[in-house]
């Protein structure tokens, strides 16, 4: 519910924007002779589209490395985890055979 409160100012004023900019224009393609004639609040929004998804990739990129590391780390502790717990799972089933006077480091 919160999240539709929230965006749907944005989606009003994009819209608003879409109605208040109707009118064609050309859009030229140099070196080739390629033209495509659109609303003017498309090629605006289309422009804006691209600009974003080339931002989310120029972030997204770097942080992948640390995501890999991140999921290793968390397979390796996982791993480590198990292995601990087997070995007290063990040490807890055999009896300890430690001399009376011998001091326990905790």
């Amino acid at each position: 519910m919160w999240r539709l409160l929230s965006v749907a100012p944005f989606l009003l004023v994009l819209v608003l924007f879409a109605l208040s900019n109707r009118q064609d224009v050309t859009l030229g393609f140099w070196p080739t002779d390629l033209a495509v004639t659109l609303p003017l609040s498309l090629a605006i929004l289309m422009a804006m589209a691209v600009a974003f998804l080339a931002g989310a990739l120029v972030v997204w990129v770097p942080s992948l490395g640390v995501r890999l590391r991140a999921r290793r780390l968390a397979r390796e502790a996982r791993t480590l985890q198990a292995r601990l717990a087997s070995r007290e799972n063990v040490a807890a089933q055999s009896p300890a055979t430690v001399p009376p006077n011998a001091v326990t480091v905790r």
